[in-house]
């Protein structure tokens, strides 16, 4: 990112889907940042333009926030999923992909209707935090321990949600990954999962939905790591790679008021409109 080449990559891959999909500057280049960036740090490359944006535009930032993963957690998700050839690619490919999606799918649910303020297009501009190399890898290194234990606590705060649904559910004979799974079950099955292993999968997108993906992740990484430990097969390669596909993004409940705070500090007028789209 110091050396500018993320930034490159980035006004390239905004360049190529404005002029195939005719989206505006503004939402292109926030979709595409996403793939590298968190949903609330790629709105801030186009934040002087938030408070004119169309709401066709916001549907879209925030589509693409839910759609994709930072690179930054990609690494995690690698290290859990190692057990499975070629898993990183496969991660990667995922979020890519998700961008030009998700601009697709936001158009669909919210057409344009309006004239952008960026409709011709716009000059990515984005300033360095660091004043040289050292201070970038000073600040990546903090920056990295911090991400550390964020996740750390996120996981003992969910997984000890969790444990006290399934202590209640007991009683039912049942857990929340077993209602998670039946009821997305149809889905898992439908996007090529076998349908005796769909419960499992269909249970871990419920997990993605209702709490986070790195639960649903981590999870995951537990299946594959008690396959290697056993031999057993409990999923298929094949279950494992749709999966990977499947649970990467952040959309879940919890990251629609990371939005609506994240964005909303940045256009408090838009508050309102942020809110009846989300």
């Amino acid at each position: 990112y110091h050396f500018g080449i993320i930034q490159f990559i980035i006004k390239w891959i905004a360049r190529g889907m404005q002029r195939t999909m005719k989206t505006s500057g503004a939402e292109t280049l926030s979709i595409s940042a996403n793939i590298f960036v968190g949903q609330t740090e790629a709105p801030i490359i186009v934040r002087p333009f938030i408070s004119s944006m169309t709401h066709s535009e916001l549907m879209a930032i925030m589509t693409g926030g839910f759609a994709t993963v930072a690179g930054s957690v990609l690494a995690l998700y690698v290290s859990w999923l190692g057990y499975i050839e070629g898993i990183a690619g496969h991660l990667l490919a995922a979020s890519v992909m998700s961008a030009p999606a998700a601009l697709m799918i936001a158009k669909i649910i919210y057409p344009e209707t309006k004239i952008s303020q960026t409709a011709g297009g716009l000059r990515i501009s984005i300033e360095k935090q660091d004043a040289n190399a050292m201070d970038a890898l000073g600040r990546g290194a903090t920056d990295g321990l911090k991400l550390a234990a964020n996740v750390g606590a996120m996981l003992i705060a969910f997984v000890s949600i969790i444990a006290m649904i399934n202590y209640i559910l007991g009683f039912a004979d049942t857990s929340m990954q077993a209602l998670l799974g039946f009821i997305f079950k149809p889905l898992a099955w439908s996007m090529g999962v076998p349908w005796e292993e769909a419960g499992i999968i269909g249970s871990l997108m419920g997990e993605k939905i209702v709490l986070t993906e790195l639960v649903a992740y981590g999870d995951l990484g537990n299946i594959l790591r008690e396959q290697a430990l056993t031999g057993k097969e409990i999923l298929s390669e094949r279950s494992v790679i749709i999966a990977s596909y499947a649970l990467c993004g952040f959309a879940n409940f919890g990251s629609i008021g990371i939005q609506l705070g994240g964005i909303g500090a940045m256009a408090p007028e838009r508050r309102k409109d942020l809110a009846e789209l989300a």
